[in-house]
């Protein structure tokens, strides 16, 4: 049975943006040449115009502020049970 949604390389994706940005043809003239779905061409595209701006994180940048948030997310969880159990042998001890 075919794959319904097929991955692609970040390297097939980046020339498919390369092409699309270099060229004269369609939209969909382009993502019928790649076998590719012209909304995902489009996402694509929108993605590298983002990654491209200024503002945009680089890739190292991103990967480590999802590990920080990550890490956030389970200190601030530790804290939480700390204080449960502060609070549970504080009224154990009166």
């Amino acid at each position: 049975m075919p794959r319904r949604n097929p991955r692609y390389t970040p390297e097939f994706k980046a020339e498919a943006v390369r092409l699309m940005k270099s060229s004269s043809e369609s939209l969909p003239t382009i993502a019928k040449e790649l076998g590719v779905s012209e909304p995902t061409l489009r996402a694509w595209v929108a993605t590298a115009a983002r990654q491209s701006s200024p503002d945009a994180l680089a890739v190292d940048e991103r990967s480590e502020l999802q590990l920080l948030r990550r890490e956030v997310r389970r200190l601030r969880e530790e804290r939480d049970i700390l204080k449960k159990a502060t609070a549970f042998f504080a009224r154990e001890s009166k």
